[in-house]
């Protein structure tokens, strides 16, 4: 069986050595290919692995051979669910591989902030020393309100770590999730995403994309900060209005903030919309690993040839997340 995988710089050696061992002919493309170099390498596949590279319905209408896109990895934003289903092509993803993995490197993220960890590095680099001055003044994670924008399971994990564990005041902005669910883990809810910008110290997103959700925190959101609170984005970075953002944080209107995601990936120095973030004190830009822990990457590694294997045979794919998207209509 002929089976794709793009993206091939997210090395998967177990996934790989495990599909070429069972006699199967294992086509790697890098991150960036063109959508003309993807048809011609998948006319003829049966199974497409995938993490980042879009997969839209002029790809998949091309493979007509293809049983199963298996996305290794959470958000499927970049295939075309619709056209897949219609072709009779199954689509997977491997949603539960990384999810207190993520939280972790959300908190991370925000406590280095709040401890203004990376100025203070910056300083000590320089000078070798610094005092305690006006200028290196942190904040408490303890007694803050931690605004989680999307209630999934890490966004429950995000409040758990920041609730229990660090007894922030924990409120969360979830369409989906009733005020019931929240207040029985600790959290209150609000009915708004500019209620959660106003009260919060740290608003951290943790929502899938989509079409809904796309620019759901924007403008208007982001005004609605605290000069002195931070944002923190591990999820997609289309969730955010990302030139509202790096003006509010160019301007000074609100205290900074902690990326590993972006919707222009990868970031670069030279002309990227978020160039301007590069080198600040108060901002952290993380190459969108935040997911990548020895532990998380063999869970996504098992799942995924779990998945590989299930289209292989022909049996039933077993469907983990609750998105409806991967649901066959």
């Amino acid at each position: 069986m002929k089976i794709v995988r793009t993206d091939c710089e997210l090395e998967t050696p177990l996934v790989d050595k495990a599909l070429r061992e069972a006699g199967h002919e294992l086509v790697l493309l890098p991150d960036g290919v063109s959508q003309d170099e993807l048809i011609a390498a998948v006319r003829d596949a049966e199974i497409l692995l995938m993490c980042y590279t879009p997969v839209p319905r002029a790809v998949i209408e091309a493979a007509p051979k293809l049983r199963g896109i298996v996305k290794y990895g959470v958000g499927i934003d970049a295939i075309d669910t619709v056209a897949a289903h219609e072709h009779g092509v199954s689509v997977v993803n491997i949603p539960e591989y990384a999810e207190e993995t993520v939280a972790e490197g959300a908190f991370a993220l925000m406590i280095a902030l709040a401890k203004r960890l990376p100025a203070l590095r910056d300083e000590m680099n320089r000078a070798g020393w610094t005092w305690p001055e006006s200028r290196w003044l942190g904040s408490d994670i303890a007694g803050q309100t931690v605004g989680i924008v999307g209630f999934g399971k890490i966004g429950r994990s995000m409040a758990r770590m920041a609730g229990q564990g660090f007894r922030a005041n924990v409120i969360a902005f979830d369409r989906r999730a009733s005020a019931e669910e929240m207040r029985s883990l600790g959290v209150t809810k609000v009915d708004s995403l500019e209620a959660l910008a106003a009260q919060s110290d740290f608003v951290t997103i943790h929502a899938t994309l989509s079409a809904e959700s796309r620019g759901m925190f924007g403008a208007n959101q982001i005004a609605a900060m605290k000069p002195t609170a931070f944002l923190i984005n591990t999820a997609r970075g289309a969730i955010v209005d990302e030139t509202a953002l790096a003006h509010a944080i160019l301007e000074g209107r609100i205290a900074g903030g902690g990326l590993d995601v972006f919707s222009q990936e990868p970031l670069n120095r030279a002309d990227h919309p978020l160039k301007d973030l590069f080198d600040l004190p108060n901002v952290i830009l993380s190459p969108h690993l935040t997911f990548y822990t020895r532990q998380a990457m063999e869970r996504l590694e098992t799942e995924t040839l779990e998945r590989c294997f299930e289209l292989i045979e022909g049996r039933e794919v077993l469907i983990k997340s609750s998105d409806p998207r991967l649901q066959v209509r």
